[in-house]
């Protein structure tokens, strides 16, 4: 796996210790809440943690993977991911996935991408999924892109319901002009699909939709570009 590497000023490796994670509950906590703490659950434990860093070591982004049985990571928390685990091929849950709010860097997501195309490689796995989050708790903030999304919806022997309660994105009101979150747009642009509601979570004070790309239909341009980044040099 052609985990570490860098591009430019950033590194990016896997975290290797309890102080790496920790480091990245911080960042997730300042990022969804706005205040220093630990942003942890029964998951950390089991995922492996990506970690890009700048030159000064200052870590500046961060994602967790798991891999294992579909129905037993976070998502499985709030959408019915029945349909989805009866494919039995191997399958990557993306999750927690967050920037520094002063860095605003697109190389950032892109050595974000070109880890992910690492990892996905060398496990062969052939679809990442997870719950793309929003900011807040007001779907009609982001009335137009969700009405937007209605055309990336998923396969309908593959979309998850939602459990419990959860807004239907053919109902939400095309008015509000907040963008889509940039990873969710990446995905999109990669051949990637929705579900049909978008969940609010009042404790994290997001929203979420689940989010799903089928590795095969990423377009062939965008993998090898991503996979020449993948393969970029370490510099010490």
């Amino acid at each position: 796996m052609t985990i570490p590497f860098q591009k430019g000023r950033y590194r990016v490796r896997l975290a290797a210790c309890a102080d790496d994670i920790a480091a990245c509950q911080r960042l997730r906590h300042f990022c969804f809440h706005g205040i220093p703490g630990l942003d942890a659950d029964r998951f950390d434990a089991v995922c492996r943690h990506v970690m890009v860093e700048d030159q000064t070591g200052r870590l500046v982004a961060t994602m967790r993977l798991l891999e294992g049985p579909v129905e037993a990571g976070y998502a499985a928390q709030y959408y019915d991911l029945s349909k989805l685990a009866a494919r039995d091929v191997p399958m990557l849950e993306v999750g927690r996935f967050c920037v520094a709010s002063d860095v605003l860097d697109a190389d950032v997501l892109r050595i974000v991408w070109g880890a992910l195309t690492a990892y996905v490689d060398a496990l062969g796995v052939a679809m990442l999924f997870g719950c793309a989050s929003f900011a807040g708790t007001d779907p009609g903030a982001y009335g137009r892109a969700l009405s937007r999304l209605l055309r990336h919806r998923g396969p309908d022997g593959l979309r998850p319901l939602a459990r419990g309660d959860a807004v239907p994105l053919a109902g939400c009101a095309p008015d509000g002009r907040a963008p889509l979150p940039a990873l969710l747009r990446t995905y999109l642009a990669m051949g990637g699909w929705v579900g049909d509601e978008l969940v609010i979570d009042p404790a994290m004070k997001t929203m979420h939709v689940f989010t799903c790309l089928e590795v095969a239909k990423v377009p062939a341009s965008r993998a090898r570009a991503l996979r020449a980044l993948a393969q970029a040099p370490l510099l010490t």
